[in-house]
């Protein structure tokens, strides 16, 4: 069973493990960043924008980490995404143990975390911004009903480079399909 649970205080240790892990890294942040307890203190806790920060669970266990965040217009413009008039959410998450990876437990937090915005929070679309370079990513993410609506070249830094990411929209009734 997969569910969601917020943040704690005492989930920083278990951040800083996950993103200490090159296998982690190499879809979240690079290989090349360094995480200490006061960066994951300054991004995950001090942060005072409208973020949601969760933990994904499977099975009871900490596995994950997953974010949520009500798209504001510079988001809209960042990602070129024209659908103003839908009330969208951007989301962003990793699986922390890699020998969990393609295992399915990503589409079932993607289709949980989907159906609690559309429900919960109103949201009538969700967008994520996968690197072009991560299949697996991007396949999980298609199983989920969410569609490429637009490349975005040299979108993200990564490892000190930039690289093309897919902008990526779940627009609601697509949900469950």
């Amino acid at each position: 069973m997969v569910t969601l649970r917020l943040l704690e205080p005492s989930d920083a240790p278990l951040l800083l493990r996950w993103l200490k892990d090159p296998r982690v890294l190499e879809y979240w942040e690079g290989s090349h960043e360094v995480f200490t307890p006061g960066r994951i203190r300054e991004e995950f806790y001090e942060d005072a924008d409208p973020t949601t920060r969760c933990i994904v669970q499977y099975g009871g266990r900490d596995i994950g980490y997953l974010q949520f965040y009500p798209l504001d217009s510079e988001g809209f413009t960042e990602y070129g995404y024209d659908r103003r008039d839908l009330k969208t959410f951007g989301i962003d998450q990793f699986i922390g143990e890699p020998e969990l990876w393609g295992k399915g437990i990503g589409r079932r937090f993607i289709k949980l975390i989907c159906g609690y915005l559309r429900e919960a929070r109103g949201a009538q679309a969700v967008v994520l911004d996968p690197h072009a370079d991560n299949p697996r990513a991007i396949r999980c993410y298609e199983a989920c009903g969410f569609k490429k609506v637009k490349l975005l070249p040299a979108h993200e830094l990564h490892d000190g480079k930039r690289v093309d990411c897919w902008l990526m929209a779940l627009e609601f009734p697509d949900f469950g399909t």
